[in-house]
């Protein structure tokens, strides 16, 4: 047996994954299952959504509250149904005074900045931009 092949074994008879071993048979087996496992996890995380949702998540930011505002954005897709939205944390924009801050992209449209987010503000971003399609213009940071 080559070198390669005892360590893939080895490797995996190691890891307790007798059964994946024996169920596929060839390297490139694994590696296709591998493929399908991942664009599965892009898929069910929003990567490919038309709407993507930033919360500031820096140091101050959370200081400023913006783990509440991701919160109810997280709520909303989880328990809520809200679709078609990708959610992630970005860093410091160097805005101190306007956090916690929100940014909304859009495919196609310019992105969209929200600043001193509370998380009544985020369930009417929510509602209003994510739902309606309607910036909310008195709370936009130019």
């Amino acid at each position: 047996m080559s070198s390669p092949v005892r360590a893939f074994r080895e490797k995996y008879l190691d890891m307790g994954k007798m059964k994946e071993v024996l169920s596929v048979t060839t390297p490139l087996d694994i590696i296709k299952k591998k493929r399908a496992e991942a664009i599965n996890r892009i898929l069910s995380r929003g990567y490919l959504s038309t709407k993507r949702v930033y919360v500031g998540m820096a140091t101050c930011e959370v200081a400023a509250g913006s783990k509440d505002v991701m919160e109810v954005f997280e709520n909303a897709i989880k328990k809520e149904g809200l679709t078609d939205v990708y959610l992630s944390q970005k860093g410091c924009a160097g805005r101190c005074n306007l956090e916690p801050t929100v940014e909304v992209v859009e495919e196609g449209k310019i992105p969209i900045k929200y600043g001193k987010v509370t998380p009544d503000m985020a369930r009417q971003i929510i509602d209003r931009h994510l739902k309606k399609g309607e910036v909310v213009k008195e709370w936009i940071i130019h």
